[in-house]
């Protein structure tokens, strides 16, 4: 048996600035600096980015990546330089990617999270000549690896019934 299919709402802004708050909650909890813990802002803004390219873009990337520089006490404009590229790099590929189902989402995400990542380790290393160590790369990996999870709550609340109803036209 076949999955639905579904048609959906359109996304709620409310709901988008919610779920870009959350994200940007889980990153100030205190396991930020634990390898493999995903960046949970950068995960949410590429789904944005994909899904409400027009709602969610690169001023608010640009943004929300200020807001974690200041948290995190990094080089200013490191994370919002990340971000930006993330969402333009999201934006850029959003056609293609909603064509495929999740997983296959997942692979084509993956690719923009470790050009940012490389990005990020490009400026770490020019800024302090620190280099973290190849478990730096596993945050990527941890969020292509919740990508379905976080997909399938973000569109949930847009998705309509399943059990079509004749006396509605749509």
């Amino acid at each position: 048996m076949s999955q639905p299919h579904y048609i959906l709402l359109p996304a709620s802004p409310l709901f988008i600035a919610a779920s870009l708050i959350g994200a940007f909650l889980l990153n100030l909890l205190p396991w930020g600096g634990m390898v493999g813990v995903p960046d949970f802002v950068a995960l949410v803004v590429v789904f944005w980015s994909i899904h409400q390219p027009r709602k969610v873009g690169i001023g608010l990337a640009f943004c929300l990546g200020l807001l974690m520089d200041v948290h995190n006490a990094s080089l200013l404009g490191e994370n919002a330089l990340v971000y930006t590229l993330l969402s333009y790099l999201a934006i850029m590929i959003h056609r293609r990617v909603l064509w495929f189902p999740v997983r296959t989402q997942a692979l084509h995400i993956l690719p923009l999270l470790l050009i940012t990542q490389v990005v990020q380790l490009v400026i770490r290393l020019w800024a302090s000549g620190k280099y973290p160590g190849w478990l730096f790369f596993t945050e990527s990996l941890v969020s292509v690896a919740l990508w379905p999870l976080v997909t399938w709550l973000l569109l949930a609340p847009q998705r309509r019934a399943v059990n079509r109803d004749d006396t509605r036209p749509i």
